[in-house]
């Protein structure tokens, strides 16, 4: 039997699945189980409204909240739950996500929602999994020991071979 999501991934478009899953990913990668729905604040309201309210009962611990544009999702969710919120701002229309980012950095007093970069999929993941984490010593070891591996491609040696490795292909590139 699988394990139950403890985090939703709320995607206000199938435009947004792409980034959904690089979250869904990151996720699987720490042993977090996670949910995908595609809700929009505007063309489902009742049935977001009723998604985010029942995640708590359903053992959601975190909900991270993909949209682009006006990017109300995330804030409508807030006003739905007391759980965690992470918005992650979508790039799209005219102005590639920063209003996105503004919709879900603006919210009113008492309608939290954390935001992470536009298209930050993995960090909202990550967030969450901090969230979580805080209350779970061995999700907190995995986030640990994740750290330490990508401190690891920062160590000399594998700067280093990373230098040497593009002057390489520059080199094969130029044809000599």
């Amino acid at each position: 039997m699988a394990d139950a999501p403890r985090v939703l991934l709320l995607a206000g478009s199938p435009s947004d699945l792409d980034l959904v899953l690089d979250a869904e990913e990151t996720l699987t990668e720490l042993g977090i189980a996670s949910r995908i729905r595609i809700l929009s604040a505007h063309r489902t309201p009742e049935e977001t409204a009723a998604c985010v309210s029942a995640a708590e009962g359903e053992g959601i611990g975190v909900i991270v909240a993909f949209a682009g544009m006006a990017a109300h999702l995330a804030g409508v969710a807030a006003a739905h739950t007391v759980l965690p919120v992470v918005g992650v701002p979508c790039a799209s229309g005219a102005l590639q996500g920063v209003d996105a980012a503004l919709a879900s950095l603006q919210m009113p007093p008492g309608t939290p929602v954390g935001a992470v970069a536009i298209d930050g999929a993995r960090n909202g993941a990550l967030l969450a999994a901090r969230i979580l984490g805080s209350s779970d010593a061995g999700l907190r070891e995995r986030l640990h020991d994740r750290v330490l591996r990508d401190r690891a491609r920062y160590e000399p040696e594998a700067i280093a071979d990373a230098i040497e490795k593009h002057r390489q292909a520059r080199r094969d590139k130029r044809g000599g």
